[in-house]
């Protein structure tokens, strides 16, 4: 239920419209040769889109039907890029809006989806913060009058606990197994974050992505929170995904190369251990076997998104 004041809807509908056809074809478990193709044939370096428009800002790689799936900031729907450029719906639901960050919680056969608006950085409206699960509903206590919301990504714990940033609020909302959804932390008086990226560590804690800035949220305290002090400055901060060999790699959207760090005390500081340079533009990335693929969405052109493996250097 909406409160009409300031309710925030953290969580929608998971899937809808495929429950229906689970049983004929689900859209989320989809089986055959088109889901298998990426998982039988190692992938190019540079997948390119057959279609443009739909600019993906989020991508994850499903390891159990072996595919790249990326959402969409204009259409909405979660999209299969095929090896071969092919774009095929996987998921269609008349609540998704601007699909942003996705992530596959495999043992729980989920897709995590945060839901958005893009409008709202046009001015037009209040946005949405949403998370493709199930209805729910949460709060953000005493939100200004001009308050506006937008989930941006999304990091599932080992538990199943779904963590969704917000960038307009600066909140981290959190959505149980149950599918209860709460205000996990908002971050106050932090000039220019606009959180974004985000992780589960395996030990207990969040990394989060905020402006130039990376941040850690203990789970068990959020009130302690604190800011990780990086070796240099990575300036427009988006996706973050774990690496094979255990190091953390940010794209940073702005200066067209993705980050890989490591950490010797914790997440209290982190050290450089590689840069992947690329050309155009890309927002997130997603972790193949020992490689990081990024995607292009191409926001201010009408060339087709693209698929690319970056290199470490």
């Amino acid at each position: 239920m909406r409160n009409r004041s300031f309710a925030v809807v953290v969580a929608a509908v998971f899937f809808a419209g495929c429950a229906e056809e689970r049983d004929a074809a689900p859209a989320a478990q989809a089986s055959g040769p088109e889901t298998e193709e990426l998982a039988s044939v190692p992938l190019p370096e540079v997948i390119v889109a057959e279609r443009a428009g739909f600019i993906p800002e989020g991508i994850e790689y499903d390891t159990a039907n072996g595919r790249i799936l990326t959402g969409s900031l204009t259409e909405g729907s979660i999209f299969q890029i095929h090896a071969d450029g092919r774009v095929t719906t996987v998921v269609s639901d008349p609540d998704l809006v601007s699909s942003i960050g996705i992530e596959v919680d495999e043992p729980r056969n989920r897709l995590l989806v945060a839901n958005s608006d893009r409008s709202v950085f046009e001015g037009i409206g209040r946005g949405q913060a949403k998370l493709g699960v199930y209805d729910l509903a949460a709060t953000i206590a005493n939100p200004p009058a001009d308050a506006a919301y937008f989930a941006n990504d999304v990091a599932g714990g080992v538990d199943g606990t779904a963590y969704v940033t917000d960038t307009r609020m600066n909140v981290i909302y959190r959505v149980d197994t149950d599918y209860r959804a709460s205000v996990f932390y908002q971050f106050r008086a932090v000039e220019g974050l606009g959180l974004n990226g985000i992780v589960v560590h395996p030990e207990g804690y969040l990394l989060v992505a905020g402006g130039t800035t990376l941040w850690k949220v203990p789970l068990d305290d959020p009130g302690g929170a604190s800011q990780v002090t990086l070796p240099e400055a990575v300036p427009g901060q988006d996706g973050m995904v774990w690496m094979a060999d255990g190091r953390l790699a940010i794209v940073s959207n702005s200066g067209n190369r993705v980050v890989a760090l490591t950490s010797a005390d914790d997440w209290a500081t982190g050290e450089l251990a590689g840069v992947a340079p690329y050309e155009t533009q890309a927002t997130t990335a997603a972790t193949v076997g020992d490689n990081i693929y990024v995607i292009h969405p191409h926001f201010a052109d009408a060339d087709p998104p693209s698929v690319e493996r970056v290199t470490f250097r």
